[in-house]
């Protein structure tokens, strides 16, 4: 039961996070090219691959492309994890 709890309070502070995002600077996350984008990968290769061709114009995008697919390997099998949210809290 505290595994749902969790979830829902993680829920729920997501979607705070969101809402002011959106109040602030007028965009709706969900609705963006690059989450359009996001949510047709399959894969962490996918992934990968969108981060590759965005990070073309930045200068020293192999450094950013090393450290994002550093992140996305540790957060994968995070994803994963039935108790998420509870490892997320005991971070906090």
């Amino acid at each position: 039961m505290a595994n749902q709890s969790g979830s829902v309070s993680f829920q729920s502070l997501l979607e705070s996070a969101l809402q002011r995002f959106e109040k602030k600077t007028g965009v709706t996350l969900s609705k963006h090219p690059l989450a359009l984008q996001l949510q047709s990968c399959n894969s962490v290769e996918d992934f990968n691959k969108l981060l590759q061709d965005k990070a073309k114009d930045v200068r020293e995008s192999e450094r950013i492309i090393k450290s994002m697919k550093t992140i996305v390997s540790i957060l994968t099998p995070l994803s994963s994890v039935a108790s998420l949210p509870d490892t997320v809290g005991m971070v906090y």
